[in-house]
């Protein structure tokens, strides 16, 4: 949330009376004194003093939910549960959404929130959030794999994906395991680069998002981030 709307809401006034405060040196942020209006907030990230007091706001929320297949990354779906189906009613808060897509048919984490400007920051290419994903298969992974995706995989519509590491777990000629890391969120892009080199894949779930990381979490459970992630989360924000 912007600072001049979170000032506003918290009863400090216009939008001009937000700037005086500021212009005179009235608002900390993590002991800093603030300069710009217009940055990005979070009161339960940061801490935020106006005149000495501090301002706590418990109206911005983080989950990490484990998605089970079958439901749709999403907000709302005319056919298919979404994942804020999956959130109790009495975690539910306004403006809540899923950073980033996943298949209907993929597992895995999925950063739930209703702070805007993070989905912003977890998605742009120019921060190079990596995802890494478990991937099975229905045949051999060669040795030469690892640097077929290394080199970056080149679609058939010309589009050629930034270069990934492919670390492989088992290989057999019918099925095998891997685990992949990339920087980007192409439509369909880890089936696709695994196709590109002559598999289908037959099991996907995304196991790490950027900091957080899925760990033991059941399929179709959530929780909120733990202090360490607040920290991280925090210091990403910055």
């Amino acid at each position: 949330m912007r600072l001049d709307k979170l000032l506003r809401a918290q009863g400090y006034g216009s939008r001009k009376d937000v700037k005086k405060l500021i212009q005179r040196k009235q608002v900390v942020i993590d002991g800093i004194v603030c300069q710009k209006e217009g940055q990005n907030v979070d009161p339960q990230l940061q801490e935020i003093h106006v005149s000495g007091k501090r301002i706590r706001n418990t109206e911005t929320v983080y989950y990490l939910l484990n998605k089970p297949q079958g439901v749709v990354a999403a907000c709302s779906d005319r056919e298919h549960p979404t994942v804020l189906d999956c959130i109790r009613k009495e975690d539910y808060r306004p403006g809540l959404y899923p950073i980033g897509r996943l298949d209907r048919d993929t597992e895995g984490l999925t950063l739930i929130t209703n702070n805007g400007p993070l989905g912003y920051r977890m998605l742009h290419p120019d921060y190079h959030v990596e995802k890494m994903y478990l991937v099975k298969v229905n045949g051999m992974l060669e040795p030469d794999a690892v640097d077929f995706f290394k080199a970056g995989v080149l679609f058939l519509d010309g589009v050629r994906c930034q270069p990934a590491k492919l670390t492989i777990v088992q290989s057999g000629k019918e099925e095998s395991v891997a685990r992949l890391t990339i920087r980007e969120g192409k439509f369909h892009q880890v089936k696709k680069m695994f196709l590109a080199y002559g598999l289908k894949v037959i099991y996907l779930k995304r196991e790490r998002f950027g900091p957080f990381q899925i760990g033991n979490l059941e399929a179709g459970a959530y929780r909120t981030l733990t202090k360490e992630e607040g920290q991280v989360l925090k210091e990403f924000l910055d």
